[in-house]
């Protein structure tokens, strides 16, 4: 009887699969054996696309004569840090004893992609392989995967989409960064006073510094705006509550052009004019003329996805979404959460089932009390199949990250901000078993001399889900939390139990005494920069920046990148300098050659810069995944992309135009503007002209960006 081989992406994970299939054979050179199982490992990657240079010598000088270089076959090769590993791989894949080949690399495109590599390289033939596809690292899971292997065969389309997402960021990335570096790299350098400059740019990260670089220029030209709201300081019951003016219908300012919106005076002047008009009456009093009072039930949000952890943490811990996904990465091979590259928020029907073993096993997680204990005996657990928080239809590959109520013994040995992004998990989880929370609001319109006033309370009546909400590290407790997102929501104020009492009694028509009218000064303000976390969603959602109603609704759920890669596409842009990331706040902005870089592809490609055509080729890999086009369809048109876009630029001409963009940045960096001597007439600090126009067909310095 032949043996079964089991081949895991990384060593941590190889060694839980030894440990479920009771493997007790020795560890050898790289693997692990039974009489009857082998166990082996990738580390990561382990082939690689190779080089233009590796196909024709021709290609290792960068020239407009090579371009574009579109391979009728493309070549690999074994990464040279890992040829040993790799050889071992081989060698247990085709051993005559090895029967079936179980393959366990993380379930996920990439996932695929890492095998079918290393099996293409290594020549596999003439055994049975089977996919292992699985959402958790625990014991259960793992024996589940291996029971319910399907034939390899079945994910070849998840394999074709692999495949060509690696082609389609190798060929934009070595046609496009090698056209322009040729046409446009002079100037960038020269103006710089660098020695070279080659202009990385990719599929992704270039729509990305996109999104950061005219975000911060819609801060730099924003022009701050005063307006002038009035305010009603009202009495009751020896309480006090204000209420807002508006310019509704029946005003005596309704649709004015004195107006900055219907709560507001563009100059002060006109707010003041309207209390000495409301002031004319020898004493000061407003009529009730509407009060409504309702309840509002607010739910448990949906679980996390990776690009929302990834946003969360940004916030509460300052750490990068790189980081978050190694946090994550760690807790999963710990079989402490399930798989956390996902972009799913909620659960499969068929793990609904069986959720109660998770809430189970976090019994004997200190850090939730009792919590865990009191959802199973509340029992909402037995229905949360029909909840919005279980729906086959919004998973593809894997289902929300959630705890898997197991690990928990090595849960003090992790860092404390590991075990802090564990308890979020945990309670983003257990709090979708809770009932909402219940508010009492009451919404009230006073009027004076026919100018109407309102006001907004918000009162949480009843705890539900942010009972277990709260962290324990965390400063604020989630209903105070809750109802200050609350305000900033809906303008609604909280108050205390008197004042809502009183309002309580309120009726239509009651006359109430107003102290004092006020005039309360606010300005516009500019957009927020991107922070690391609000970067990932930007780039889920990036969608939602298509202005085509058409096209949007098409690509609808596909963003750009995937959560697998997202951030590490925010970490490569940091590392070439076209991005900055201040670790402390997290925040993102662009530096001086990014924003060059901006410039350089807004004139030639512009279509890189945005959304839609990053987010439809997305969309295009998807379509191949579920074999909705064929992997030909998509490479013909990726193809003509390439080669029209790299003869384009190649017949461009914007070096003329390149020096004022330069400038108009280069202002809002003192450093370098120094340098460069960008608020003078084109000279730099060495006194020596700059012209911006040199290009050239040769270019032997950089390397290539895939």
């Amino acid at each position: 009887m032949g043996k079964s081989l089991y081949i895991a992406e990384k060593p941590s994970v190889a060694q839980e699969f030894a440990k479920a299939l009771k493997i007790n054979g020795q560890r050898k050179d790289g693997y692990l054996e039974s009489e009857d199982s082998v166990v082996t490992w990738c580390v990561g990657h382990l082939v690689t696309m190779s080089y233009p240079e590796k196909y024709d010598i021709k290609y290792k000088r960068w020239s407009l004569d090579t371009l574009p270089f579109l391979p009728r076959e493309f070549k690999y090769e074994v990464i040279p840090g890992v040829q040993k590993q790799f050889n071992i791989v081989k060698g247990l894949l085709n051993r005559p004893d090895v029967e079936t080949i179980y393959v366990c690399t993380d379930s996920g495109r990439e996932g695929e992609y890492i095998y079918r590599l290393v099996a293409q390289m290594a020549g596999v033939k003439d055994k049975e392989q089977r996919r292992v596809w699985i959402d958790s690292q625990t014991e259960e899971e793992i024996l589940r995967g291996i029971r319910e292997a399907k034939e390899l065969s079945v994910y070849d389309n998840l394999a074709d989409s692999a495949y060509l997402r690696a082609k389609e960021d190798y060929l934009m990335g070595i046609n496009f960064s090698r056209v322009l570096t040729l046409r446009y790299g002079n100037s960038v350098s020269n103006y710089l006073n660098s020695k070279y400059q080659a202009i990385s740019v990719g599929r992704v990260m270039t729509c990305v510094l996109g999104m950061v670089v005219r975000r911060e220029r819609e801060i730099r030209s924003f022009v701050k705006t005063p307006f002038y709201r009035v305010l009603s300081s009202i009495a009751l019951e020896g309480e006090h509550f204000d209420g807002e003016w508006r310019a509704v219908e029946g005003s005596r300012y309704f649709q004015s052009p004195y107006l900055y919106k219907e709560n507001g005076f563009k100059e002060k002047k006109h707010a003041e004019e309207l209390i000495r008009m409301l002031e004319s009456e020898q004493s000061l009093s407003c009529r009730v003329e509407k009060v409504e009072r309702k309840k509002e039930n607010k739910n448990p949000p949906l679980l996390f996805n990776l690009a929302e952890l990834q946003n969360v943490c940004s916030k509460l811990f300052k750490i990068s979404p790189d980081e978050t996904l190694r946090i994550t990465q760690e807790l999963y091979e710990k079989k402490l959460v399930t798989y956390p590259r996902t972009d799913a928020r909620v659960l499969s029907s068929a793990v609904a089932k069986e959720i109660y073993k998770n809430i189970s096993g976090l019994r004997r997680y200190l850090m939730i009390d009792n919590a865990a204990d009191e959802i199973l005996q509340m029992g909402s657990y037995k229905t949360i199949a029909k909840t919005r928080y279980v729906n086959d239809k919004q998973i593809t590959d894997h289902y929300a990250i959630i705890p898997t109520g197991q690990g928990l013994n090595v849960l003090k040995s992790l860092s404390q901000t590991s075990q802090r992004v564990y308890e979020t998990i945990v309670r983003r989880f257990l709090c979708i078993f809770c009932p909402p929370a219940v508010y009492q609001k009451v919404s009230l319109v006073t009027e004076m001399q026919k100018e109407k006033f309102f006001s907004g309370f918000k009162v949480l009546q009843e705890e539900g889900y942010l009972k277990y909400a709260t962290n324990s590290f965390a400063r604020k407790s989630a209903a105070d939390r809750s109802q200050e997102s609350g305000k900033e929501d809906s303008e609604e104020a909280s108050c205390d139990v008197q004042l809502l009492n009183a309002l309580q009694r309120l009726k239509k028509n009651d006359i109430l005494t107003v102290d004092a009218l006020n005039i309360k000064e606010g300005e516009t303000s500019p957009p927020k920069r991107y922070n690391s976390g609000s970067m990932i969603l930007a780039m889920e959602n990036a969608g939602q920046l298509i202005e085509d109603e058409e096209l949007r609704a098409q690509i609808k759920g596909s963003g750009i990148g995937t959560s697998a890669t997202r951030a590490e596409i925010l970490k490569k842009l940091v590392s070439i300098k076209y991005l900055s990331l201040n670790k402390k706040t997290q925040v993102i902005t662009p530096t001086l050659l990014g924003e060059m870089i901006f410039d350089v592809v807004n004139c030639s490609i512009r279509q890189l810069l945005n959304p839609e055509l990053t987010a439809s080729w997305e969309k295009g890999l998807n379509y191949v995944a579920e074999g909705s086009i064929t992997e030909q369809e998509y490479m013909d048109k990726l193809e003509k992309f390439v080669s029209l876009r790299t003869k384009q630029v190649e017949d461009s001409n914007f070096q003329p135009y390149l020096r004022q963009f330069f400038d108009a940045a280069a202002v809002n960096y003192k450093d370098v503007a120094a340098k460069t001597g960008s608020s003078t007439s084109g000279r730099t600090r060495s006194g020596r002209t700059v012209s911006g126009t040199g290009h050239s067909r040769t270019y032997r310095k950089p390397t290539d960006k895939k």
